[in-house]
């Protein structure tokens, strides 16, 4: 299943993510989110999380599912895709977080932020927040290294 999510891996590879801001830049021109390829993967995606292939854990405000844990095949990021349209679980990304956000419904936020790349640097802190509407959120974390707080 990772081939669904080739481009946005590519996207990523090898991505500086200590300077979120010029990291988000760079993924918008490596990845346009308007560009030809974001219809035809939110169309999959779509498809996929009717299938219950992804997503398929919890329940709403949170729905998540492991894709593929960080290995070679995944350019050493871990893929999980999340259905929200609240709060998640706070927690710390000890090497960064890049996020790809597709509007599902409504008019959504991903920490306030508009649909597209959203991208935390290390060692950085939140709790994941939806509001406004529904996302797909795919998260790729470099060496798939997460860590929940309390």
């Amino acid at each position: 299943m990772i081939e669904h999510f080739a481009p946005l891996l590519k996207a990523a590879q090898g991505l500086d993510l200590s300077d979120p801001k010029a990291a988000e830049t760079e993924l918008q021109a490596r990845w346009d989110p308007q560009g030809p390829g974001a219809q035809a993967l939110k169309t999959d995606l779509l498809r996929l999380l009717e299938e219950g292939k992804i997503c398929e854990n919890g329940a709403m405000p949170v729905r998540w599912g492991r894709v593929s844990k960080a290995t070679p095949e995944s350019l050493d990021f871990s893929i999980d895709v999340v259905l929200m349209d609240g709060a998640g679980p706070r927690h710390r990304h000890p090497g960064g977080e890049v996020d790809y956000c597709i509007a599902l419904d409504g008019v959504p936020t991903f920490d306030g932020r508009a649909p597209g790349w959203v991208v935390f640097g290390p060692d950085s802190v939140h709790i994941p927040t939806v509001a406004g509407g529904t996302m797909l959120i795919v998260y790729l974390l470099p060496q798939g290294a997460m860590e929940f707080l309390k």
